[in-house]
């Protein structure tokens, strides 16, 4: 991996990072198929994202889509078995597709104020 590693978290992206081999992790979670990479996204680390997506730098965001939506401070203690590492196109289009599931599904209510 040729990029630096972010300033915060080094040694949790690292990891995550390594578990992955410094690619992004999504397999259609964002909303593409990534047919032309065998269903996984083909962005790695340090590498081009396009003729003008500049260079790739890998996230390490939860797994679960439904858990990105989660505060800052909560998806940073998750253990590392429940993060990845994501390109941050695939990680924006997954936490936007994971909030607008949010704002369809009907609220949880508690059972002791159901009627």
């Amino acid at each position: 991996m040729s990029a630096r590693p972010p300033l915060a978290c080094a040694a949790l992206w690292q990891t995550v990072t390594t578990a992955a081999g410094g690619r992004c992790q999504c397999s259609g979670a964002c909303g593409s198929t990534h047919a032309k990479s065998g269903g996984r996204c083909d962005r790695t680390h340090g590498g081009w994202a396009g003729r003008h997506g500049g260079m790739v730098h890998l996230v390490a965001a939860p797994t679960d889509p439904a858990d990105m939506l989660l505060p800052p401070h909560k998806a940073a203690a998750l253990p590392t078995e429940r993060l990845a590492a994501w390109c941050p196109s695939c990680h924006d289009a997954t936490r936007n597709a994971a909030r607008r599931q949010a704002r369809t599904e009907p609220p949880q209510t508690d059972a002791l104020f159901a009627i």
